[in-house]
């Protein structure tokens, strides 16, 4: 962790960012990516470089809001392809899928690292992301991938104060994790189940929500996460039936709604029941 917490966050990322030659900026368009990108375009200029995934597993519209975040911010930007659904530990769906995703993610920038001699790679993991199942953060270790938002101990909504600051324009924008985090563990990744999620989501988006959920559950089940204020709404005759008709055209044989709400990393109950049955 940095030193010296007398400075204010933004000051303290940007002088974390003065340290470094160059620096390659794993980028989603989050706002976590987001502001490390920017701290980086300001700090070093030419010498960073965000680059973006591209693959089955990520949103059309994600990538097309990465894309331009990255040109707002006025990062050099690069998107590339990799090939998470060829390692059979991502495609199996076990509770350390995101370590396969990010392990692919990560080999392809330090492919691209290997170009610039000093590069080091970085990504927007924050504070907050330590008390949560991030089996990510190990293939970032294993990697020598930086998190300057942890190490300059900058949480979630300190963050989001600094992209707000700095007018970028994702930094009201709700999280929105990779499509395959959507399906239940223990369910095989596929490019249909992926796209099924993506659709269904898009449905849900175009009816006026902005921040949900749809899980995929075995038996083409989708399990609706909306906040707790949306669920009076969604039940409405009118929407009900076109959410289920437009969700049953896409694929899916069960619609239903949590009644819980919306509940971030809510699969990750699964992996406690699990180990119980042990």
């Amino acid at each position: 962790m940095i030193s010296d917490a007398s400075l204010p966050p933004a000051e303290r990322l940007l002088r974390w960012f003065h340290d470094l030659d160059s620096c390659l900026v794993a980028f989603s368009g989050g706002v976590d990516s987001s502001v490390v990108a920017k701290a980086a375009a300001i700090a070093l200029g030419e010498k960073s470089f965000a680059v973006t995934a591209k693959s089955p597993s990520v949103a059309e519209r994600d990538l097309r809001i990465a894309k331009e975040t990255a040109e707002a911010i006025g990062i050099r930007h690069e998107v590339i392809e990799t090939a998470e659904l060829n390692r059979p530990g991502y495609v199996a769906n076990a509770p350390d899928r995101c370590f396969h995703c990010k392990s692919e993610l990560y080999d392809h920038l330090s492919a691209i690292r290997a170009t610039y001699e000093t590069a080091v790679i970085v990504n927007g993991a924050n504070l907050d992301d330590q008390g949560d199942h991030r089996p990510g953060m190990i293939a970032a270790s294993n990697a020598g991938v930086r998190s300057p938002l942890l190490e300059c101990e900058i949480d979630k909504n300190t963050l989001r104060e600094i992209a707000r600051q700095w007018d970028i324009p994702v930094w009201d924008r709700p999280a929105s994790p990779c499509l395959a985090s959507r399906i239940a563990y223990g369910v095989a990744v596929t490019p249909e189940r992926l796209k099924m999620v993506e659709l269904a989501e898009d449905t849900l988006r175009s009816l006026g929500l902005r921040d949900f959920r749809v899980r995929y559950h075995e038996g083409d089940l989708a399990r609706l996460e909306v906040p707790l204020e949306s669920i009076e709404w969604l039940t409405k005759p009118e929407t009900r039936e076109l959410l289920e008709q437009r969700l049953i055209e896409i694929g899916f044989k069960f619609v239903t709604l949590d009644l819980g709400g919306l509940k971030s990393g809510s699969l990750n109950q699964l992996i406690q029941v699990s180990l119980d049955k042990k």
